[in-house]
């Protein structure tokens, strides 16, 4: 029996370089999509997969993250007070329970590898799941919940993986699969970082979504620099599948990057519509900014 995923790590230590100004005192992560945080959706996804402890792992300046998941005792105090129990409701569901988050530094922008093996003390010996926060998946059931249920079948590691158009994969890390191990299931057999135009194995890129075995540590911590002298996480992996299997799971639903300009608004675009009341406003507006695009000038 596999042993079960109870355990994410959520690295925001991330200086959110391409949204300055409006990052130079709020992370990135508390920039909102709609009404929530980005951080909050991650969590959530986290969560409705049956996460039970979340590890951020953070940086300077994040302290508003962990304030974020945290009692706001004025704020509740004075919604008691004023009887707004629908927003007091809202804060409560959206606060972890006592104990199932911790905090730890990444003290020096050593890369993605790096912020992980910072959280391999919490971790210990269990199997975890890595959500990148810059990504956010819009899906009925959860991205990381479809991943468990293949880990449950399979074990090993699992990877999200979403196509994208073949002349952009070498934006992206991709891919290369083998047999079918499941419904949209595949066997991993090699990993390749932004390959050169026209070389890529596949047009399957690396959403930012892992389930990992523990014994990815080790190698973390033996790991030498790699691109941009960094410590990366598809060294330690590759390293990984030579002892173990990997797996790949083209998850359904739609991946956001919020760590770009574009898939920012984007984001905001489509969980904006999924609201009936915004969407009545925004699709009137949508449609008069298409056909009159002079009228934003």
């Amino acid at each position: 029996m596999n042993k079960p995923i109870r355990k994410a790590v959520l690295p925001v230590a991330g200086l959110g370089t391409r949204f300055l100004p409006a990052t130079k005192a709020v992370p990135k992560e508390m920039l909102t999509i709609v009404d929530r945080p980005i951080i909050q959706y991650v969590v959530d996804e986290a969560r409705a997969a049956g996460i039970e402890h979340i590890v951020f792992v953070t940086g300077r300046n994040k302290q508003v993250i962990e304030d974020h998941f945290d009692m706001a005792y004025e704020l509740e105090d004075t919604l008691k007070a004023r009887n707004k129990t629908a927003a007091l409701e809202l804060l409560e569901k959206h606060r972890p329970q006592p104990g199932s988050t911790s905090f730890t530094r990444q003290q020096a922008p050593l890369g993605l590898g790096h912020a992980i093996w910072c959280a391999r003390d919490i971790i210990g010996n269990d199997p975890f799941a890595i959500l990148l926060p810059d990504v956010i998946i819009k899906s009925k059931v959860s991205c990381l919940r479809q991943m468990v249920d293949v880990y449950e079948k399979a074990g090993g590691n699992i990877i999200a993986v979403e196509e994208v158009p073949d002349d952009q994969t070498h934006n992206y890390g991709i891919v290369e699969l083998a047999d079918e191990i499941g419904k949209n299931a595949h066997k991993i057999t090699n990993m390749v970082e932004k390959p050169p135009q026209g070389t890529a194995p596949s047009n399957l890129q690396i959403t930012g979504r892992y389930i990992l075995q523990p014994e990815i540590f080790d190698l973390l911590s033996n790991q030498d620099k790699g691109a941009g002298g960094e410590i990366q996480l598809t060294d330690s992996m590759l390293a990984l599948m030579k002892t173990q299997p990997f797996a790949s799971l083209k998850f359904e639903g739609r991946s956001y990057d919020c760590g770009n300009k574009a898939g920012f608004l984007s984001a905001n675009i489509a969980f904006g519509l999924d609201d009936p009341s915004l969407a009545k406003e925004l699709l009137p507006f949508m449609q008069e900014m298409i056909d009159h695009p002079e009228a934003a000038e």
